[in-house]
């Protein structure tokens, strides 16, 4: 099993940042660009979760109300 992350496209972008941030950011070592990657890449995540659930709002909605009136498919087997 290959559990390497696949290199990505990098794309250079320009940004403006409060600047006493960045150099407190710099004075501690931390990775600026790795730092904005990642939260960046969680904003995205949270987005799309977010969308899907706006989507599929009515789905979730209809299924929520099909279990209340009939229950699960597995409730005669459930233990608990």
């Amino acid at each position: 099993m290959n559990l390497r992350r696949q290199p990505v496209q990098r794309e250079a972008v320009e940004l403006q940042l409060d600047g006493a941030l960045m150099a407190d950011a710099k004075a501690l070592g931390l990775d600026a660009a790795g730092v904005m990657e990642d939260a960046l890449r969680e904003s995205v995540a949270a987005e799309k979760a977010r969308r899907w659930r706006e989507e599929n709002a009515e789905a979730i909605r209809r299924s929520n109300e099909r279990v209340e009136r009939d229950g699960l498919w597995c409730d005669e087997y459930r233990r608990f």
